[in-house]
């Protein structure tokens, strides 16, 4: 579907998503370019699917570019965030999308998995953040995509995913207290059961039953 350019709320604004090719990443790239940012994009591994997002939104008329980072890598991460705002010497909206699901017990999943799941799904949001401050002011917004999954572990070895998102849920409160001052707004969202490449079917009924708990389940978490 192309990309709808009817709404102009955000001329002028560059915008970065982390981990925006595919998912609930490619959709906030779209609404953000359809609403007339400019941005600024990273993916992992599909160029291919990076490249046809950018050339969807180029034909819908919007401004977009996809760059390949490791959000692991800290260094290339801030390099790309400070090249997206080099042009106006800004940067209004940051997205911290990008994520990894490395499913398994304590028994099965090892130090390496853990490491995995932080380094990108919570390291990389406070690189994030701390590289793009710096090129905010008054009016910027950080968006940090965060889970259900952090009140409510959802399924058998969803342990560590599910701590990653809690540490997001945290530092987001704290970036908002050191922020705020400046005019900054930092906020998590925490989507329910959305149907991607990570939500595999097997986890969607699991993840339903968050959105609708039951007495029982309340009061055991009461």
């Amino acid at each position: 579907m192309g990309c709808e350019m009817s709404q102009k709320g955000l001329a002028g604004k560059v915008a970065f998503v982390t981990g925006g090719s595919r998912g609930i990443g490619a959709a906030v790239v779209r609404r953000l370019a359809g609403e007339g940012a400019a941005v600024t994009f990273t993916y992992a591994s599909s160029a291919e699917a990076a490249n046809a997002l950018v050339a969807e939104i180029i034909a819908g008329g919007g401004s977009a570019k996809a760059v390949k980072v490791d959000s692991a890598d800290a260094a290339a991460l801030g390099a790309a965030i400070d090249e997206a705002a080099r042009g106006t010497g800004r940067l209004h909206i940051l997205v911290n999308n990008a994520g990894v699901l490395e499913r398994g017990s304590v028994e099965t999943l090892g130090i390496d998995g853990f490491d995995r799941t932080f380094a990108i799904n919570v390291r990389a949001v406070y690189a994030g953040v701390h590289a793009a401050q710096r090129h905010m002011g008054e009016g910027a917004s950080i968006i940090n995509v965060g889970s259900i999954v952090a009140d409510r572990s959802a399924f058998p070895g969803g342990a560590v995913y599910s701590a990653s998102k809690g540490a997001v849920q945290a530092m987001t409160r704290g970036f908002a207290r050191d922020l705020g001052p400046r005019g900054i707004t930092v906020n998590t969202v925490q989507p329910g059961p959305t149907e991607t490449d990570m939500n595999a079917p097997e986890y969607h009924d699991m993840l339903s039953s968050l959105s609708n708990p039951t007495r029982a389940e309340l009061l055991a978490l009461s």
